[in-house]
């Protein structure tokens, strides 16, 4: 079957589109047909680096995607050829007191498609019956592959970890990137208010389109002190960021008293000033996050369908085109997912 796969790390060069063998099927497990699959941040770490990360050469890159049941393995009674799935990229060991209690995303076993083994830039991969949900119908193939990361990982942040409400206001920072964009469906599809920022005045304008209440150019203005006026000097009741130093000082003054802030990401470096002092003064909470579980896979795909949400696709690429679709995530520029259309 022909994937895109690293060789080693340190750039383009380490990424090729060729022939891998086709996974097999075990026990429990499902082989899916992909037709689509989006690029991650991870892409390009696993490219350029790959450090702390288990993993053996060459590895097939990819996290989320989205296809059909090709075949299925001995005890699968749920899924059936030709069935449109889409994929959780994080195989848990479905064993431990985390996964028994259904916080499989905590399992400290857990591996990860396109990191510790085999992911989504291929026409085929295999893994257990558990980690596939039905593709919503409204929905293409792309969009459909976009839940699996962002919108899993929005949905965790804003729900269970935040708590947000639909009565609260929610700063989302970096409005662009796919996490942040579908932070911002998610919290306005609950009637939430939302705040976005951005260097970018034409991405802005896109968010305003998309539902954001008020927009913030963070090249020109002061974040915290446009916050502040945006909400009569209350402050925002939940911070969504995903980018890390740059942003954590703004972040921190923007939160109304005992605000939660909740992150995946540090984009720009993970050794921010703490501020301890603003955060006992005022009692804030500051939440970590990483992708969702199965639980809220399924949660977020009832919840998509019952709303008709629609993940924002940025551009299109083909599988022999996937320098061309890691350039473009790498470059900052993309508004939504970089979808890779496989077949």
């Amino acid at each position: 079957m022909r994937a895109a796969f690293i060789t080693g790390h340190g750039g383009n060069e380490v990424v090729q589109v060729g022939e891998r063998p086709l996974p097999a099927v075990g026990e429990g497990e499902v082989r899916v047909r992909l037709q689509a699959a989006t690029l991650n941040r991870v892409d390009l770490y696993m490219r350029d680096s790959g450090a702390g990360i288990t993993h053996s050469l060459p590895q097939i890159m990819g996290l989320d995607g989205a296809g059909t049941v090709d075949a299925v393995g001995p005890g699968v009674r749920h899924w059936s050829a030709g069935q449109r799935v889409i994929v959780h990229p994080g195989v848990a060991c479905g064993q431990c007191a985390h996964c028994l209690r259904g916080d499989d995303v905590l399992c400290a076993g857990i591996r990860y498609l396109g990191e510790h083994r085999d992911g989504t830039l291929a026409e085929y991969v295999s893994l257990p019956a558990r980690n596939l949900f039905a593709w919503p119908a409204h929905l293409d193939a792309s969009e459909a592959a976009a839940l699996g990361v962002n919108h899993l990982t929005a949905w965790r942040m804003l729900f269970t970890r935040a708590r947000l409400q639909p009565w609260e206001t929610v700063l989302v920072f970096g409005i662009g990137g796919g996490v942040s964009l579908a932070g911002l469906q998610l919290a306005k599809g609950i009637g939430a208010r939302v705040i976005a920022t951005s260097r970018d005045a034409a991405k802005l304008e896109r968010a305003r389109a998309l539902g954001a209440d008020e927009v913030i150019d963070s090249s020109r203005q002061d974040v915290a002190k446009e916050v502040a006026r945006l909400t009569q000097g209350h402050g925002v009741d939940v911070v969504f960021e995903n980018v890390g130093a740059a942003v954590w000082s703004s972040a921190l003054k923007s939160l109304a008293r005992g605000g939660r802030l909740v992150t995946c990401g540090a984009t720009t470096g993970d050794q921010p000033g703490a501020d301890l002092r603003r955060m006992f003064i005022r009692q804030l909470q500051v939440l970590g996050s990483t992708l969702g579980t199965l639980s809220e896979m399924r949660d977020l795909v009832s919840w998509v369908e019952r709303h008709g949400l629609r993940p924002v696709i940025d551009s299109r690429f083909t599988l022999d085109q996937v320098h061309a679709g890691l350039d473009r995530l790498e470059s900052g520029q993309q508004f939504g997912k970089v979808a890779v259309e496989i077949g």
